[in-house]
């Protein structure tokens, strides 16, 4: 198994060059590119490891680039670097599927060290089939739907692997530490409010079937309970 392979995006040469090197010496196999059209190009001609993107780029931007990316692979860790630090900002790239973001400046080793933890976590959940059902509803984990008699909910990218990760464990109390790091790969406060705003919207999709809860267990973590009827 050779070096873990690094997709960088980054238009600023002085910058773009600084991290290559001190990747490559820490042992990646570093690409960089300097514009998001050449960026999805070498995406979709070469196997990648992990990729880390900056937002302002010319011709696709960084938001652009990371819809394209998730379009065609969905389990890649993709951190964003940007000078942007409006929480908007940080939020949109979340939303998109972004498991990372790091506001400029930062130290390249702090950088080094997050792509360690994404490369060194467990690669996959547990296995769950193409699609299963909760309750009413059928979790169609590919194509991120909830599917019901009353209709069809898109979920997104994140909603899909929280409720994924849940399912795996159903009935069972899953730590929050747990979720972050599995999904985010950090634990830090702001991934913390992001998970608190994916588990509302997921339990707003499941409002009509009353047998379906995501229960908060209170300073431990989550569970995905489904409560069956006796007669």
């Amino acid at each position: 198994m050779g070096p873990a392979k690094v997709m960088l995006v980054e238009d600023y040469p002085n910058l773009g060059y600084v991290i290559k090197d001190y990747l490559t010496f820490k042992g990646y196999k570093t690409t960089l590119f300097e514009d998001g059209e050449q960026a999805w190009r070498g995406f979709t001609e070469s196997p990648f490891d992990i990729c880390v993107l900056d937002i302002m780029l010319p011709k696709k931007n960084g938001f652009e680039l990371l819809k394209a990316i998730r379009g065609s692979n969905a389990e890649i860790p993709v951190i964003f670097i940007s000078a942007r630090a409006l929480d908007e900002d940080k939020i949109t790239g979340l939303r998109l599927g972004a498991d990372d973001y790091i506001v400029k400046p930062f130290s390249v080793e702090e950088l080094y060290l997050r792509i360690e933890v994404f490369l060194n976590r467990p690669k996959k959940m547990q296995p769950v089939e193409t699609v299963v059902q909760i309750g009413a509803y059928w979790f169609d984990y590919p194509n991120h739907q909830l599917n019901s008699a009353s209709g069809s909910i898109q979920i997104t990218h994140k909603e899909a692997q929280i409720l994924k990760l849940l399912y795996t464990h159903l009935n069972q109390t899953v730590e929050r530490e747990t979720i972050l790091q599995l999904i985010w790969g950090d634990t830090d406060y702001f991934m913390g409010r992001s998970l608190d705003v994916y588990l509302s919207r997921l339990r707003k999709y499941m409002l009509d079937d009353p047998s379906v809860e995501i229960v908060n267990v209170y300073g431990v973590g989550f569970k995905l309970a489904i409560r069956i009827a006796y007669p």
